[in-house]
């Protein structure tokens, strides 16, 4: 509340972090996608910094991220058919409805809602800690019903970019932008490519990522593809990208982490594809981390991320355009690449971030005039005001 003196939660003060999950994957390598790695990363952090972190996730999550599970993971049920879809719905709709009425018993500090579903946000007033809710996406219809239906006083909405914030501008007011992180660490700085060259294309291979226009300009260039990432859309891979494949395009599999970096920090360039407005893009974040250019389709946050030191943007959809900016990434001095990464894409910026937000969120909670449970002295200060276009 920007204006507002009040007395701040000492900044060494271990907090009670709940941290409710997505349920489609575990949250666990090798990752599906980028909200199990976010989900993972921001709990691990957490508790290296001392905090009490619970992860309410799905059953075969990391145990030793605090793991409290509270369903099977719904995509390993066959959603090819309606029956299936409707039991994997219910599967969701059950374990958060559960876990809402638990909480409201529970002792956290805060609650941090990861979750891409529309009852915990809907519900957060029946919560007597304060929640905040990360939009990891652009709106959707479920998602959408539930923010506009949440009416809690101390809530707080966060953008993973001013792309997404700006999405979801006609439905909520979003209260912060920060900005996705990773570990650098897991990313080594490559500073140096691989021989022979290739290029690398990672991901979950679904249509809306665009595999098949990495493919077609790869061969555009002259430069083989390497491939890696989980096939989630079966008939997609079966249909558009298993005919394109052969020795200049190679599919190396869902590789763990160890691997995944090896091969993305080998590569000449890293092209990206999307055919959404991507919220974030953590895996252009990944490949500037190692070193690696970025030629990508100018959509959703991608933008944000890179600058003409270390990407080249091309047309969305226009594969001659993403091969021109092909030719163009390779050329780009990947120390500038490394340090794009440590400046705007370092988790430590991240968890800080979300840290600083909880305590802010615990104090406007806080009753006036009740001590905060320290011995150390209470400090008084007043909380900078939110800039969205910072």
């Amino acid at each position: 509340m920007a204006g507002e003196t009040i007395a701040r939660v000492p900044q060494d003060r271990t907090l009670r972090i709940g941290i409710i999950a997505h349920l489609r994957h575990p949250i666990a390598e090798p990752f599906a996608g980028g909200l199990e790695m976010h989900t993972h990363l921001l709990a691990r952090a957490l508790r290296e910094r001392g905090h009490a972190v619970t992860v309410f996730a799905s059953s075969r999550s990391e145990a030793r991220l605090g793991l409290e599970p509270i369903c099977t993971e719904t995509a390993l049920c066959d959603i090819g058919t309606a029956e299936a879809s409707d039991v994997a719905f219910f599967k969701e709709h059950h374990a958060y409805l559960s876990l809402m009425n638990d909480l409201r018993h529970r002792d956290f500090d805060v609650i941090h809602n990861n979750s891409l579903h529309y009852l915990p946000v809907m519900l957060a007033d029946t919560l007597p800690m304060p929640m905040v809710t990360t939009l990891h996406t652009p709106p959707f219809c479920w998602l959408e019903s539930g923010v506009r239906l949440c009416s809690a006083r101390n809530h707080a909405f966060v953008g993973v970019s001013k792309s997404v914030a700006a999405l979801w501008g006609h439905v909520a007011k979003v209260d912060e932008i920060i900005l996705n992180g990773i570990d650098l660490d897991n990313f080594a700085f490559r500073p140096a490519p691989d021989a022979p060259d290739y290029l690398v294309w990672y991901g979950r291979i679904v249509p809306e990522k665009g595999l098949h226009f990495a493919i077609e300009a790869a061969r555009r260039m002259g430069m083989p593809l390497r491939i890696a990432g989980p096939i989630l859309d079966e008939d997609y891979f079966r249909e558009r990208i298993a005919p394109q494949l052969g020795a200049d395009a190679v599919h190396v599999g869902h590789l763990p982490h160890s691997d995944l970096a090896r091969l993305v920090g080998g590569a000449r360039a890293f092209l990206c594809t999307p055919m959404w407005d991507e919220p974030y893009g953590l895996v252009v974040a990944e490949a500037l981390a190692c070193g690696v250019p970025v030629a990508a389709f100018a959509r959703g946050a991608i933008p944000e991320i890179l600058d003409d030191r270390c990407g080249v943007l091309a047309e969305p959809d226009d594969v001659a355009s993403l091969a021109a900016a092909g030719l163009a990434a390779i050329m780009l001095d990947r120390r500038d690449c490394r340090r794009r990464a440590e400046h705007i894409c370092d988790a430590h910026r991240m968890v800080g971030g979300y840290e600083a937000l909880y305590r802010r969120r615990i104090e406007i909670g806080r009753p006036r005039n009740v001590p905060s449970p320290s011995a150390a002295p209470v400090r008084i200060a007043v909380p900078a005001a939110v800039d969205l276009h910072a």
